[in-house]
């Protein structure tokens, strides 16, 4: 009775896992009470005869979770089945011809030589990925309709019969499976990619938290609780073999939605291989927030502004990507979080330059350096992640994001007032939205920076009391210089000083 229990609450966590589950079961037993009629119409069965048994064959050897797989694994037995077949046909044809007593040597030697050379092209890598399921049919048909063909009378009609209801278990499934609550790869693979994209964007972003708070006695069940949560980026290092078979299945599907046949599947791929080398590189930080060899907290401090905004800067870019995936939209919001990071990570270089680090210990220095290094690497995959991720949007040809409309497009912003300790003087903080252009930021005959082109630009104006007098045509002078960023596609942009008049 206890076991009994048990599996009812191992199937209960199954079904809550993904319900589509408790469908795709109801759909394959659906897909086999079809094709049982071929038993159970007499008609049916007094045409096909024991063949109909091969379409229920199909039916559980082809039904797969997914419509791709679905029509993968259709299409290569249907095709398979055809052309073995055929071959068969002719292989019996030919060996009768020689005579009652060669014509099973030589069908020994048709089947031979066809297993011997199917299964060798069966380890052909791209074989491998997408016909094996079809090798393997073919070997299996060829073999059967040459051999039965020594003992059967009606070989074309032995054929004919078995290729009829392969074909008719085949469309079951396919058309099954495509209208009755579909299951698409090439949604699943996408949704993969933007939740492996979450994942590595929530450690990021905890991890300055973690890495430089010191943990006190009564918080260690929820340091332990928060440890946990940190370490789901785990399951991206183990997300290669689900991704390229849900890249691989997604190619045999139709269009739905907005995937296209011909989507660019391989993008994925790429997009999360180096998100699996990001994942590796935060494996190595967790395993050294966990080292034995605990750097002390003053001298964590003394790099913690650079790195806390490295970490969460890299992470923001991630969740920026991860928000433009989901909603299928061209964005280049997360390229200002990659230049962020870039700029923190100059920063860390100017304080290490500057000896800050000269009175710590040699063991403790290499601990340092080693989160220094994989914070580096962090920083420069999230710039790499950041162009393949503008890759993959026009080659799939992701949407534009909506722009503004005119009204709004034309206010340059708000106007937030800051009190200063000086009367005189008062600070405010105008933000200019634009959309981003980032392959012409800037024209280099003149030397100046297009407004259609900024990211976010901060400008503070001084506004003196003492001065009443205002310009006859109320404009605000701005004066600006561009700093340029090694590494990256955007510029930064300060503020020498802007009066109004």
């Amino acid at each position: 009775m206890e076991k009994v229990r048990e599996i009812v609450r191992e199937g209960r966590r199954v079904g809550k896992e993904d319900p589509r589950r408790v469908v795709h079961a109801f759909k394959v037993g659906l897909a086999l009470a079809l094709v049982s009629s071929f038993y159970y119409c007499q008609p049916l069965y007094d045409n096909f005869g024991v063949n109909a048994m091969w379409a229920v064959m199909t039916v559980v050897v082809v039904f797969e979770f997914s419509v791709g797989a679905t029509l993968g694994k259709g299409l290569n037995r249907a095709v398979a089945t055809l052309v073995a077949g055929g071959l068969g046909i002719g292989a019996h044809h030919l060996a009768s011809l020689s005579g009652p007593t060669v014509e099973p040597i030589l069908l020994a030697i048709f089947v031979f030589v066809q297993a011997a050379l199917s299964t060798f092209v069966r380890f052909f890598p791209r074989v491998k990925a997408r016909y094996d399921y079809g090798v393997l049919i073919f070997i299996l048909t060829f073999a059967l309709i040459s051999v039965s063909g020594f003992r059967e009378d009606e070989i074309l009609d032995l054929a004919h019969k078995r290729l009829s209801t392969v074909i008719m278990g085949g469309v079951s499934c396919v058309l099954i499976s495509i209208f009755v609550c579909p299951v698409w790869a090439g949604q699943d693979l996408h949704s993969l990619l933007a939740s492996n994209f979450d994942t590595l964007a929530h450690f990021l972003q905890e991890f300055g938290d973690e890495y430089f708070e010191a943990t006190e006695d009564g918080d260690i069940k929820e340091v332990e609780k928060r440890r946990r949560n940190l370490e789901r980026y785990k399951s991206v290092l183990n997300s290669k073999s689900n991704e390229e078979a849900l890249a691989n299945f997604a190619k045999w599907e139709p269009r739905h939605g907005q995937f296209r046949f011909r989507h660019p599947w391989k993008q994925y791929i790429a997009v999360g291989a180096l998100l699996r080398q990001c994942a590796c590189r935060i494996d190595a930080l967790n395993s050294n927030i966990n080292s034995d060899m605990q750097i002390p907290m003053d001298i964590k401090k003394k790099l913690e502004e650079p790195l806390r905004r490295m970490s969460s800067e890299s992470g923001k870019s991630m969740k920026e990507v991860s928000i433009s995936l989901k909603k299928m939209t061209k964005s280049s919001s997360f390229d200002i979080h990659v230049v962020n990071s870039q700029s923190a990570c100059k920063t860390l270089s100017t304080l290490l330059k500057s000896g800050i680090l000269k009175d710590v210990e040699p063991l403790q220095m290499i601990s340092l350096m080693t989160t220094v290094s994989l914070f580096i690497d962090i920083v420069n995959l999230t710039e790499k992640i950041s162009e393949s991720v503008h890759e993959l949007a026009s080659a799939a040809k992701f949407k534009n994001k909506t722009k503004p409309s005119r009204s709004d497009s034309g206010r340059i912003g708000h106007d937030m007032p800051n009190k200063s300790h000086d009367d005189h003087h008062r600070h405010r903080v105008v933000t200019i939205l634009c959309d981003v252009d980032t392959s012409n930021n800037v024209d280099q005959s003149h030397g100046e920076i297009s407004v259609d082109s900024c990211h976010h630009v901060a400008i503070k104006i001084d506004d003196d009391d003492s001065i009443h007098e205002k310009h006859e045509d109320g404009d605000i002078h701005v004066h600006t210089s561009r700093v340029s960023c090694e590494h990256t596609n955007a510029s930064d942009l300060l503020v020498s000083g802007v009066k109004k008049n």
